[in-house]
């Protein structure tokens, strides 16, 4: 792409990584589901929509921040087979980066902090981590193998249970318990994508000194973790949702195809598999959304 011009408004937008977003939705279009069956006609739209926004935000930020520093630290070289990124393409200046990073994190907490009237002082805590962990993925955690954790945790867990905890609370611990499930599930899910990143910078990855996943267990290991991540996560969905699971038959189905392609393509022809890996988790959070709302 060389008719873009710097700093503009079609430079950020490709720097947010539009694609990326769905999978920050996700986890709290589930955990509004599992509320919404619990409230029904009572389910209060004003946290839900907060959570949506923070996430977002969030997403972005945490894109800002990887694009900035991978540049910095000299990682996205011109061996990187992945997307092209805003500052190593020169779309956005380094200190107008900067600023990004800082305007983002600042609009994630203005929209996170009225959360803390919904799901109480708890939300400052969980809003602080949110914002630590977007920093220090990009700048350490993600050189030492805990990308997968943090994936785990932040697109699965901790949004489904806390947009679930604002919006109804912890009237009912059963659904809670679920909530936690659930988020596993969609943890697993949204890790295939980091999956297919790392198993396609293996390479690369080593001469950054990049220790994921991948890199520690070989590319074997990266393609059986990719195939047994989608089907756990179904199973963890059918722990919630019993024979109502059944809606995600679809995903599985998508998720073998797209496995299959991760086996037979290399190098930067596996962006494929990213494109269709990011499909998929729309697909798994829409059906699984579904799923535990009929359940």
């Amino acid at each position: 792409m060389t008719d873009i011009q710097q700093n503009s408004i079609k430079a950020w937008v490709l720097a947010a990584r539009p694609k990326t977003l769905s999978g920050a939705v996700m986890p709290v279009l589930i955990g509004g589901a599992l509320a919404l069956r619990q409230t029904g006609a009572d389910f209060n739209v004003t946290p839900f929509v907060l959570c949506v926004l923070f996430a977002l935000i969030m997403q972005i930020d945490a894109n800002f921040i990887n694009d900035y520093y991978d540049f910095k630290k000299g990682t996205d070289r011109a061996d990187r087979l992945g997307p092209e990124r805003a500052c190593a393409q020169g779309w956005i200046t380094m200190p107008c980066m900067l600023k990004g990073i800082i305007l983002t994190t600042m609009l994630a907490c203005a929209v996170g902090a009225p959360l803390i009237y919904y799901g109480g002082w708890w939300m400052v805590a969980v809003g602080a981590i949110c914002v630590a962990c977007c920093a220090l993925y990009t700048l350490a955690l993600s050189y030492y193998g805990l990308g997968d954790v943090l994936v785990l945790l932040f697109f699965g867990i901790v949004p489904v249970v806390f947009t679930y905890w604002c919006i109804v609370g912890v009237e009912n611990l059963q659904l809670l318990c679920d909530a936690l499930i659930l988020g596993v599930g969609i943890g697993l899910a949204t890790d295939c994508l980091l999956m297919v990143n790392n198993y396609r910078d293996v390479n690369q990855d080593i001469i950054s000194g990049k220790r994921t996943f991948v890199v520690i267990f070989g590319a074997r290991a990266g393609e059986l973790a990719y195939l047994w991540l989608g089907i756990l996560a179904v199973a963890a969905v059918a722990a919630v949702a019993k024979l109502w699971a059944l809606l995600m038959l679809p995903y599985l189905l998508l998720h073998l195809l797209t496995y299959r392609n991760l086996l037979r393509l290399n190098g930067a022809e596996l962006n494929k598999v990213l494109g269709q890996t990011a499909r998929n988790i729309l697909v798994f959070g829409i059906l699984a959304s579904v799923a535990v709302y009929m359940y």
